[in-house]
């Protein structure tokens, strides 16, 4: 697999991590587990993981296998796309320990990613990157590897979307939990988040008319396949589809 692969990574993988390491044993100082997903085409998309258990001494370490053998085995009979990718770490820095837990991945699935989340909050952010492990060595010669940084970047389902952006609501309040909205509500929402982008998007236009911007012509794409998405409708046939869909 080339350096040059994206790592793309789901929200829900990274509440269960972040779950997993909360409900951790008092004596562990980090949470290991497997990553799920697909490869394609230089993209490793992350859809799921789960939280395996095990111990780390000074000179080895000790994985439940079995365990993630049986879980993963169950999660295939609900959903038969998701494969191993790889596995996941809590924490900033890839540990000696982190090698030897590779090669287990390594033998379940080619190349396997290696993705690690700061718990620690170092820079006050939950850092996450990825790594895939290289060898390395001259000819003749000793040979070894390393984990190389690859590129890595969030990806939302809709419907994830709509989950973060609530769970975002309790940023800065002293209140940890917020009621879903009635149906409405978010369409009321949403209009007024739609008027705002509108407005961005007609001062983009008239600027370029004007010629005090540079036009984009990636920019011109978009807004034309937003135009044709638009479906046509009457007043009365959006009228009907709103009242039978608002609850």
């Amino acid at each position: 697999m080339a350096l040059n692969i994206l790592v793309k990574v789901h929200p829900v993988v990274l509440f269960q991590i972040v779950d997993a390491y909360e409900r951790r044993n008092a004596d562990a100082h980090r949470v290991i587990g497997t990553l799920l997903g697909s490869v394609e085409k230089g993209v490793v998309e992350v859809t799921n993981c789960f939280c395996v258990p095990h111990k780390e001494y000074e000179d080895q370490v000790e994985a439940e296998l079995n365990y993630a053998m049986d879980l993963y085995d169950l999660n295939r009979r609900v959903n038969i796309q998701e494969a191993i990718v790889g596995w996941w770490a809590t924490g900033n820095e890839v540990t000696s320990h982190s090698s030897v837990i590779h090669e287990y991945y390594a033998r379940e699935c080619s190349n396997p990613i290696h993705l690690t989340l700061d718990t620690t909050l170092q820079g006050a952010r939950m850092g996450i990157k990825a790594y895939l492990n290289v060898p390395i060595g001259v000819p003749g010669g000793k040979s070894g590897c390393m984990f190389t940084p690859v590129n890595v970047e969030m990806i939302c389902y809709e419907p994830e979307i709509v989950g973060v952006q609530l769970s975002q609501k309790t940023m800065g309040l002293s209140k940890k939990t917020v009621e879903p909205m009635m149906d409405l509500a978010q369409v009321a929402e949403a209009s007024e988040k739609l008027t705002g982008l509108l407005d961005s998007v007609l001062q983009y236009v008239e600027e370029v008319l004007a010629g005090r911007t540079q036009p984009d012509n990636a920019v011109g794409r978009a807004l034309l396949g937003m135009i044709n998405s638009v479906p046509k409708m009457t007043p009365e046939e959006f009228e009907n589809m709103f009242n039978s869909n608002v609850k």
